[in-house]
C-alpha cells in the first residue's frame, strides 16, 4: 500500500514576505563597503608584499621585526584615521555598528587579502574576544582589557582545546579551576592554541572546569588569565601540515598552579556555555566570511592561470574538464555567499541562539567547499600551485585547519540534521 506524502512545515520555504530572504546590504553601508575595497588595493595589498620582504629578512622567526612592526603601525593608523576600524561589533557603541548582513559583505572583502582584516582589527581571534568583553565584562575587564584590543594596541587568545579528550565536546573540557581564598588555582594542558605565540598577545580566555558536579552544561566557565601570570607554561608550537605558523602559532601549553583574582571570571561561575554561544556564533560566520574571500581569490588565481598557459596546443582552461572545474567552482562560492549572507541575517532577525542551525550550516558547507576550489585551483597551477610562489598552499592549509578550528565538520552537520529531524 502507497503511503500518502504529508509535506512538512519547515522554515526553509521561500517567502517573498520572509525578512530572512531580504540579503541587501544596507544603503548606508554601502560607501563603507566601497572605502574598504579601495582601501584593501590602495593600501594593504602594496603594504602585504613590503611585510612579506621584511619577515624573509627578519632573524628571529618569533617576533616581528621593528620594519614588520612599522609597516604594520601605519597602515593600522591610516586605517583608523580613515574610519576603517572595528567593524565586526554588531550595533555596539564601541564598534562600527553593523548588522552582521552587513559585516558579511565586508568581511568576504577582508578574506581576499592577508592581512587586511588586522590592519583594519578585524582578527581572530580579537574579534570573538573583544564580543565577549564588550557584552559581559565587567567595567573594569573592560577597562583593563578591551580598551587597548579596541585601540589595535594587544592581540588576545582563545583558550580551550585540549590534547587528552574530544574536546569538540566542550563538555568534556578537563582543565580545573579551583577557587582557594580569592583566588582561581587553574591546572590542566590545552593545544592549538591561536596566536598565542604572537609577542603582542597579553590576555587569554581560558575555558575552565569549575564545579564537577553540577550540571553538564554548567560545570564549565570561562576565565581571564594574563599570559605573563606565573605558572603559564608555553611548551611550543604546534604544526599545521607541517608549519609553524611563526610568529603567532598554534601553541602547546600548560597551566601549573596558575592563581588569578577571583573577578577574572567572565559573566559568573559556571555560565561556560553560555559565553560560548555567545563567541562562536559570530565567530564562525566571520570566519566563513573570510573564506568566501579566499575561495573568490583562489578563482581569480584559477582563471588567469588557465588563460595565460598552454599545453597540447590549447589554453590550459581549455584542456579536459577545467572549463567545467571553473563553471563549477563560480556555482560553489554564488551558492556559499547566499548561504553566508542569510545565516548573517538569521542572526540579525532570531539572534544567535535561534539561529545557531544556519551557523552550522554554513560552518560546515564553506570551509569543504572553499577547499575544494583551493585545491583545483592548486592543480591548475601545476607544481607551481604547492610552492612559494603563489599564496595557494597557504590559503589550502588555512581553510583546511577551519574544518577543526571551530568544531569538526561532523559537530555541525549534526546540529543541522538533529534540527531537520524535529521538525
Amino acid at each position: 500500500m502507497q503511503v500518502a506524502y504529508v509535506p512538512r512545515q519547515t522554515p526553509y520555504t521561500l517567502s517573498p514576505e520572509d525578512e530572512l530572504n531580504d540579503l541587501r546590504m544596507s544603503e548606508k553601508v554601502r560607501p563603507l563597503y566601497d572605502h574598504v575595497k579601495k582601501f584593501i588595493a590602495e593600501t594593504v595589498e602594496p603594504m602585504q608584499h613590503e611585510f612579506e620582504i621584511a619577515e624573509a629578512k627578519n632573524p628571529n622567526r618569533w617576533s616581528f621585526s621593528q620594519e614588520q612592526l612599522d609597516l604594520l603601525g601605519k597602515a593600522k593608523a591610516k586605517a583608523k584615521e580613515e574610519g576603517l576600524w572595528n567593524f565586526f561589533l554588531p550595533d555596539a557603541e564601541t564598534g562600527e555598528g553593523l548588522n552582521n548582513l552587513d559585516y558579511a559583505y565586508i568581511a568576504i572583502e577582508l578574506g581576499k587579502a592577508p592581512l587586511a582584516s588586522e590592519v583594519m582589527n578585524c582578527s581572530a581571534p580579537d574579534t570573538g574576544n573583544m564580543e565577549v568583553l564588550e557584552r559581559v565584562g565587567t567595567p573594569a575587564q573592560k577597562e583593563k582589557w578591551l580598551k587597548p584590543l579596541l585601540n589595535g594596541e594587544i592581540r588576545s587568545a582563545y583558550v580551550m582545546t585540549e590534547p587528552n579528550v574530544a574536546s569538540s565536546d566542550a563538555k568534556n573540557v578537563s582543565t580545573s579551576a579551583v577557587l582557594d581564598g580569592n583566588e582561581w588555582v587553574i591546572n590542566g594542558e590545552k593545544y592549538y592554541i591561536s596566536g598565542l605565540g604572537d609577542p603582542r598577545c597579553k590576555i587569554m580566555i581560558v575555558m575552565v572546569k569549575t564545579d564537577p558536579t553540577a550540571a553538564p552544561s554548567k560545570q564549565q566557565s570561562q576565565i581571564l588569565v594574563p599570559v605573563d601570570t606565573p605558572g603559564v607554561e608555553v611548551i611550543g608550537p604546534m604544526h599545521v601540515f607541517g608549519h609553524d605558523h611563526a610568529p603567532r602559532g598554534h601553541m602547546h601549553m600548560r597551566f601549573n598552579n596558575v592563581r588569578v583574582p577571583k573577578e577574572n571570571i567572565l559573566l559568573g561561575e559556571g555560565r561556560g556555555f553560555e559565553i560560548s554561544q555567545l563567541r562562536l556564533g559570530p565567530g564562525r560566520i566571520h570566519h566563513c566570511m573570510r573564506t568566501i574571500g579566499k575561495a573568490e581569490k583562489a578563482l581569480d588565481l584559477m582563471v588567469a592561470r588557465g588563460l595565460t598557459r598552454e599545453a597540447f596546443g590549447k589554453k590550459i582552461a581549455h584542456l579536459g574538464g577545467n572549463m567545467q572545474i571553473i563553471a563549477q567552482a563560480r556555482c560553489e562560492i554564488e551558492a556559499m555567499r547566499l548561504m553566508v549572507l542569510k545565516a548573517a541575517k538569521a542572526m540579525d532577525v532570531l539572534g544567535n541562539k535561534e539561529a545557531r542551525v544556519w551557523v552550522s550550516m554554513v560552518k560546515a558547507m564553506v570551509p569543504e567547499r572553499a577547499c575544494k576550489i583551493i585545491d583545483q585551483a592548486i592543480q591548475m597551477h601545476g607544481a607551481t600551485g604547492i610552492s612559494q610562489w603563489t599564496p595557494l598552499a597557504e590559503m589550502y592549509t588555512d581553510v583546511r585547519h577551519l574544518r577543526f578550528a571551530d568544531g569538526p565538520d561532523e559537530v555541525h552537520w549534526m546540529v543541522v540534521g538533529r534540527h531537520e529531524l524535529t521538525l
